[in-house]
């Protein structure tokens, strides 16, 4: 299965995008995405109060390693290193996602309860913590509650937790550098443009009269 892939075609009109908006509501700009100091220092988009409430962030601890050793194996489950990019981790989407997550309180039982599901899950199956179980087994535990439509009962809150935990990590891989690349946005860039081509001029029977010709620059294609 190609996590990826699937992710990339599902972005769009997804709950991903709902938390990307809702982290980036004008009304309550507090943060936006894979936010850092260095990025705030020349972000001159920000207010004094902005800048306080991020460092203030910044400055707290949320998760505890043992929980942001689990969430950087879940990212990289979700968003692998693939031949076009990085995965999650070097998208530094565990980072992202402990910011969030106080930046968005409402995130931090859900988040923290599911983390505590998917131990006492991995202990249920295999003895271990799901930190010390090996790959095979971790992606057992995920394909058990990826798949909301195929999910077997009693496994709804593992579910509950994964949605959440994809959507937090697509948005923000896809709102770093990395993901900007992966998905290939040139974003605003020059170009020049000779206007109409002219098999589609011809397909809708129009023209360039010759005053339009004279005046307008045309540009070299080579």
């Amino acid at each position: 299965m190609d996590r990826r892939k699937s992710i990339k075609a599902l972005l769009v009109g997804t709950a991903a995008t709902g938390v990307l908006i809702e982290s980036c509501n004008p009304a309550d700009k507090k943060a936006a995405p894979a936010t850092t100091e260095k990025a705030v220092a020349v972000d001159p988009s920000r207010t004094p109060e902005e800048l306080e409430e991020i460092k203030k962030l910044e400055a707290e601890t949320f998760f505890t390693k043992e929980e942001m050793a689990t969430i950087t194996i879940l990212a990289d489950i979700i968003i692998p290193k693939d031949e076009v990019s990085g995965n999650a981790t070097d998208a530094k989407v565990p980072d992202f996602i402990e910011f969030i997550v106080k930046d968005m309180p409402e995130h931090k039982i859900p988040m923290r309860g599911g983390l505590r599901w998917l131990q006492l899950e991995s202990f249920k199956r295999f003895d271990k913590s799901f930190n010390d179980i090996t790959d095979k087994q971790r992606v057992e535990i995920v394909d058990a509650i990826a798949y909301p439509n195929k999910v077997k009962p009693g496994m709804q809150p593992g579910v509950s937790f994964f949605n959440l935990m994809r959507d937090l990590t697509t948005t923000g891989f896809y709102t770093s550098e990395i993901g900007v690349k992966d998905i290939g946005y040139k974003g605003n860039v020059p170009n020049q443009w000779n206007g109409v081509p002219d098999d589609i001029l011809k397909q809708y029977n129009v023209a360039y009269t010759e005053k339009e010709l004279k005046e307008c620059v045309s540009f070299d294609k080579a």
